[in-house]
């Protein structure tokens, strides 16, 4: 298959805009500089042209930009189907994102908000290819570290959270106490 080799850049730059994506829309496979939209036409192409669902794996190291990198590719799609909810897509696919990354998310010596989970999202589209809803599923990658931690690195951030808590009469009954951690978020 397709290989796109990306550099999180640690910043924004001007390449994801509406206008760039207009660019690739419709454009073959290597007729314009390799890019997560180009990826994007191609499996949207496909999808259209042999009537069979398609797959784009995003894959990488700790902050490499892999949750960006798929939210960019849920935009490609919106805008190039023309959905009506094109505004609305990404957001809506993503918008458990903080309560995952809570749960799912923990301070490594790499990261201090590495994702410890993996993310399947299905898009589903209509027989115009208009994405018609979204389904995004997550996994735990490291169930180990519930009860163990590297040393200078923490367990995931929604047991920081519930301590930090603690003393909120909700939370009461729980019968939380501090943490051990002395930087929490």
């Amino acid at each position: 298959g397709i290989i796109l080799v990306a550099i999180n850049p640690y910043k924004q730059l001007p390449i994801y805009g509406d206008a760039i994506i207009h660019a690739y829309s419709g454009q073959n496979m290597g007729d314009m500089d390799p890019h997560i939209f180009a990826v994007a036409e191609e499996a949207y192409k496909q999808m259209a042209r042999n009537n069979k669902n398609q797959s784009i794996i995003v894959s990488g190291e700790s902050g490499a930009g892999k949750t960006v990198s798929a939210r960019y590719t849920m935009r490609y799609f919106a805008t190039v189907s023309k959905s009506s909810s094109k505004a609305h897509v990404e957001d809506k696919v993503l918008a458990s994102n903080p309560i995952t990354e809570a749960v799912g998310n923990a301070k490594t010596t790499r990261n201090d908000n590495s994702s410890r989970f993996g993310k399947y999202t299905e898009i589903s589209f209509d027989q115009s290819y208009q994405i018609i809803g979204a389904n995004m599923r997550t996994y735990l990658l490291e169930k180990s570290r519930v009860v163990f931690q590297v040393e200078n690195e923490r367990n995931y951030h929604i047991f920081y959270q519930l301590c930090a808590s603690a003393m909120q009469p909700e939370y009461k009954h729980l019968k939380l106490g501090r943490s051990q951690e002395n930087n929490p978020l």
